[in-house]
């Protein structure tokens, strides 16, 4: 193994991520060369659709995914809340990244204390922070995470939501004008797999790559895409879930936010925990 490519997307925070990944198989496998193969994808180059009316699966990982089918990348590196449920036929998740802060954070312009306006294209964040601001109204923004704090700083909006992993990768911890204040999962439940690095692929490669990876963000990560899979997830869907050790912080359109007790079995067996919690919520 001496060389590894990876394929990923150009924005500052793919990079950051990407090095991370390499920094860790490097650790793994002493004297391996990882190399970046920097890829734009339909959703970076679209910056004019709204994540929403499109649907948003796949928009920033099928690129990545072609890069592995047609062998110019030995592995893919995604934001884990960005990578379907289903990967393309021939590849799969190695592994993860140990996950960061998976918390979002709400970005006010300082001086506003109740926002009228916060700039989020998610269902997911609008219908959870409506319920703290429920007379605020919503306006899309899409763009690198500095990108759109600089949108907030100059007045685009009150505030928009960002996640706290994100910003923690990139090394902003504030930023003149603006007030961060990160959620609580009773206030936002996180998206599935939020501050969590996945590395896909293809099925034949995973095995020698996977000890490089974190067990315990994979067990994590189980269950939670178990969820993603039977509740469906998406742009267009308000859905999110986050397993603790002992806790399921969930949050769909239809029951609103729910905290639910979680057993070990539940991380054996997410297939069957993902359906008794379907069950229990009457969907």
């Amino acid at each position: 193994m001496p060389k590894i490519i990876l394929a990923t997307r150009k924005s500052p925070l793919a990079l950051a991520q990407t090095e991370l990944v390499a920094a860790r198989l490097r650790a793994a496998f002493p004297g391996v060369e990882c190399e970046l193969l920097k890829v734009v994808t339909t959703g970076d180059r679209k910056l004019e659709w709204s994540l929403e009316q499109q649907g948003g699966k796949g928009l920033f990982t099928a690129e990545l995914e072609q890069a592995l089918l047609q062998g110019a990348a030995d592995g893919a590196v995604h934001s884990s809340k960005d990578l379907p449920n289903e990967s393309a036929n021939g590849l799969v998740i190695a592994g993860y990244l140990p996950r960061e802060d998976p918390r979002d954070v709400l970005v006010l312009r300082q001086g506003v204390a109740t926002p009228a306006t916060i700039a989020t294209g998610s269902p997911r964040r609008r219908l959870q922070i409506s319920l703290q601001f429920p007379g605020t109204t919503f306006t899309e923004i899409r763009g690198n995470v500095d990108t759109r704090l600089k949108k907030i700083a100059a007045g685009a909006a009150d505030a928009t939501i960002l996640a706290a992993a994100g910003l923690r990768r990139l090394g902003i911890a504030g930023w003149d004008g603006l007030e961060f204040r990160p959620l609580a999962f009773a206030q936002m439940a996180p998206a599935v797999g939020q501050g969590a690095v996945a590395i896909q692929t293809r099925a034949g490669d995973a095995a020698r790559l996977a000890a490089a990876f974190d067990a315990a963000t994979a067990r994590q990560l189980g269950l939670e895409r178990a969820l993603q899979g039977r509740f469906g997830g998406g742009c267009q869907l308000a859905f999110a879930a986050h397993a603790t050790a002992e806790t399921l912080h969930l949050f769909h359109e239809r029951t609103g936010q729910r905290s639910l007790p979680l057993t070990p079995t539940d991380f054996d067996q997410p297939a069957a925990a993902a359906e008794r919690i379907w069950k229990m919520l009457g969907l």
